[in-house]
C-alpha cells in the first residue's frame, strides 16, 4: 500500500457557500433514511425548495454529492484518530488506541449508520476520492505517531519509515474497509484486532 496524497474533490459554485452546506445537510438525511441508490438529485432539490438545475451549480453530479457526504463521515473518525495521534500517552499506547478506534468507529458506521456505511462501500469499491482521502488521512496520522515514537527512543528506527507505516496501514485495513467488516462478526474482529496490535507492537518496540 502505497501513501496517496490528498485529492480535492469536485466542486462548482463557491465552497464555503451556505446552499451547498444546505444540500449537504439535505443529502446527509436523506441518505441516511433512504440510501445514496434510492436518493436522487431532484429528492435532494425539492428537499431544500430548489431546482435540480441549481443543486448542479455546486455539484456536477450525484456521485459528487456522495463524495461529500462520504467525506464528512469519513472525516469524522479521521478526525477522532487525530486527536489520538496528538495526546500525550506514550507511542504505543496510542498505537493500540488508533487500532481500537478505527474499529470501534468504523463498524458503528456499519451498525448504527448502515445507510452511510453502504456509500463508503461504494466509494471504497469506485475508488472514490473521499476513500482515497481516508486511507491518506490514516497514513499520515500513523507516521506521526511512529516517528514520535522513534524520536523518544520507544520504537526502533533502522527499517525505513515509509515501510514502517505501509505495513502497519495495510494490516489495518480488515478494521476500516466496508466491504471486509462484512465478512467477520465485531466479537471475532475485536478479537483480530487485539492480536495484530500487540504483533505490530512487538516488531516496533526496541
Amino acid at each position: 500500500m502505497k501513501p496517496e496524497t490528498p485529492i480535492a474533490l469536485p466542486q462548482r459554485g463557491p465552497a464555503l457557500h451556505e446552499r451547498r452546506e444546505q444540500i449537504i445537510r439535505a443529502a446527509l438525511d436523506h441518505f441516511r433514511h433512504y440510501g445514496y441508490s434510492k436518493t436522487s438529485v431532484a429528492d435532494l432539490a425539492k428537499a431544500i425548495g430548489v431546482s435540480s438545475a441549481y443543486v448542479y451549480k455546486f455539484f456536477e453530479s450525484k456521485q459528487a454529492i456522495g463524495e461529500a457526504v462520504c467525506t464528512h463521515s469519513l472525516g469524522q473518525i479521521d478526525d477522532a484518530l487525530r486527536e489520538i495521534a496528538q495526546s500525550e500517552n506514550s507511542a504505543s499506547d496510542r498505537l493500540k488506541e488508533l487500532f481500537a478506534s478505527l474499529l470501534s468507529k468504523s463498524l458503528a458506521l456499519f451498525f448504527e449508520e448502515r445507510k452511510l456505511h453502504d456509500i463508503a462501500a461504494v466509494a471504497a469499491a469506485n475508488h472514490w476520492n473521499s476513500a482515497k482521502n481516508h486511507r491518506a488521512a490514516l497514513y499520515s496520522i500513523l507516521k506521526h505517531v511512529i516517528n514520535e515514537g522513534r524520536e523518544s527512543g520507544e520504537f526502533e528506527s533502522e527499517t525505513p519509515l515509509d515501510e514502517v507505516c505501509m505495513a502497519i496501514a495495510s494490516v489495518m485495513t480488515p478494521f476500516s474497509h466496508p466491504l471486509m467488516l462484512e465478512e467477520k462478526t465485531p466479537e471475532q474482529l475485536e478479537e483480530r484486532v487485539l492480536v495484530i496490535t500487540n504483533l505490530v507492537l512487538r516488531s516496533l518496540v526496541k
